[in-house]
């Protein structure tokens, strides 16, 4: 896939929908920190308004994302929110947004042309925000420092501990997705490393008691889309739960 061609309409479109009342676009996730998958991975924006956006043009922008997410391929997607420049100036936690667009929410825009996700708070963005910052790219507009600025540690902390509140019995569905997700909030809480799923995944394979190094790598192979693995090399579901409670536990110790 032409991934610059899809950056570059996402661009003209918030260009176009949102005028000068558009801040920036800024790029974060997997494809701002390199270890983007093309076959996979989503495209993760950020968008930064000056003014809150009416309820016509949230309308008017998800039908345009409904057109650019039809031309892209199938098990492609992109996840973006809208977010006033004052909330990041002086940071409000939970931050609000003013729309959100995603493929969990796709279908919800193609069935009802009045659905609006937006006008909510998102503990999540507080992640987003962080890597934006320290890992993030500007597309268009102002400078990345110049609108995203430190916030508070214990903010991001409960951010992205929130992502695996629940990952002692959800492992088990969704093992390569809360395997490095684990493995990249440890990593943060013992060395204070702001980092990619990948990242947190090579850094758990070094790191972590040797019993769960087979079943990292095995996540790691899956997250960047190696098709050869092995099918012996599946975690069962022991190891899936004796991992997740480990990481739990020393998660808990860190963050208490």
């Amino acid at each position: 896939m032409d991934t610059p061609y899809f950056l570059n309409r996402a661009v003209d479109l918030f260009r176009e929908e949102m005028g000068s009342n558009l801040v920036g676009v800024y790029l974060h996730g997997s494809l701002a920190m390199g270890c983007f998958n093309p076959n996979k991975s989503d495209i993760d924006l950020l968008i930064i308004a000056q003014q809150k956006l009416s309820t016509d043009n949230n309308k008017r922008i998800a039908k345009k994302l409904l057109k650019l997410h039809e031309s892209m391929p199938k098990e492609r997607g992109i996840e973006l929110s809208i977010i006033l420049e004052s909330y990041l100036k002086d940071f409000v936690y939970p931050t609000p947004f003013e729309f959100h667009y995603s493929d969990y929410h796709r279908k919800r825009y193609q069935t009802d042309e009045n659905y609006i996700c937006g006008g909510f708070e998102d503990p999540d963005l507080a992640a987003h925000i962080v890597v934006t910052y320290h890992r993030g790219i500007a597309l268009y507009g102002k400078a990345l420092r110049e609108v995203f600025y430190p916030i508070d540690q214990h903010f991001y902390i409960n951010s992205i501990l929130s992502d695996v509140e629940n990952a002692s019995t959800d492992i088990v569905e969704s093992p390569m997705y809360f395997t490095l997700n684990l493995c990249r909030v440890l990593y943060y809480l013992k060395e204070g490393v702001v980092s990619s799923k990948k990242e947190g995944g090579e850094w758990g394979v070094s790191k972590l008691p040797a019993e769960y190094r087979q079943h990292i790598q095995r996540c790691l192979h899956e997250y960047s889309g190696m098709a050869d693995i092995p099918d012996h090399a599946e975690s069962s579901i022991e190891i899936l739960k004796s991992f997740a409670d480990y990481m739990r536990s020393e998660i808990d110790k860190l963050s208490k």
